[in-house]
């Protein structure tokens, strides 16, 4: 199975601008997902989707590749998920799978990236993503109705966490499709959707700055221990 490794980086990002040249603990932020997924024997190639020139000199730097400059229409702040993974199809078509792989979860490494693309060919999964423990059961969410409290969806009050059943989350790190199931669904989640565990420590992803702050806090840990 020939697997192209997708990272998808636009230049603007709002939450935290320029995000993904950002240096986290010595490197931009997107070095920390290509260097892992070059890592990977099981990717065939590493491609970053950009609209952005700086991105993508970066990008290269770091050895991935960079055939293509995304259209800027494709990476607005309304720009679907899908619609740069579509393009980068069309550009590179000759993938029996593709694994997207976003920049903003700098903590996976490569043996999360062998063991999800291994995952995938054993079960023959026509798509898997990445999922950690959710830290809040969706039996214990709640709205707001007139300033009034009231459950996220209907069903019996359980107070006992022992009592529930386990909720998953998915956590960013991972979107895994065949390309002819991701082209006829236009999506990477559906029915026929495995699902790939991951723990919490390798699960975290950048949206904001007090994420930030936390992987860079995890990922200034883990290289003090090395």
């Amino acid at each position: 199975m020939k697997t192209l490794g997708l990272i998808p980086a636009r230049g603007g990002s709002k939450g935290i601008p320029r995000k993904n040249l950002k240096n986290l603990c010595g490197k931009p932020l997107i070095a920390w997902t290509i260097e892992s997924a070059l890592k990977s024997t099981k990717i065939d190639n590493v491609v970053v989707s950009t609209d952005d020139e700086e991105i993508a000199d970066i990008a290269r730097e770091y050895g991935a590749e960079v055939p293509f400059l995304r259209p800027s229409e494709l990476a607005q702040d309304s720009t679907s998920g899908i619609a740069p993974v579509l393009h980068a199809i069309e550009h590179l078509p000759n993938f029996d799978s593709i694994l997207l792989l976003q920049p903003t979860s700098p903590l996976r490494d490569v043996d999360d990236i062998d063991g999800v693309v291994n995952f995938a060919i054993q079960e023959d999964a026509k798509s898997v993503v990445s999922v950690c423990k959710s830290p809040v059961h969706p039996y214990w969410i709640y709205k707001s109705e007139n300033k009034l409290l009231k459950p996220f969806l209907e069903h019996e009050f359980i107070a006992c966490r022992q009592d529930l059943s386990q909720a998953l989350a998915l956590n960013g790190a991972f979107y895994m499709a065949k390309t002819t199931w991701f082209l006829e669904n236009k999506s990477f989640v559906g029915f026929d959707t495995h699902f790939f565990l991951m723990p919490k420590s390798r699960s975290y992803d950048i949206d904001d700055n007090e994420d930030w702050m936390v992987v860079e806090s995890i990922l200034s840990r883990r290289l003090n221990q090395k």
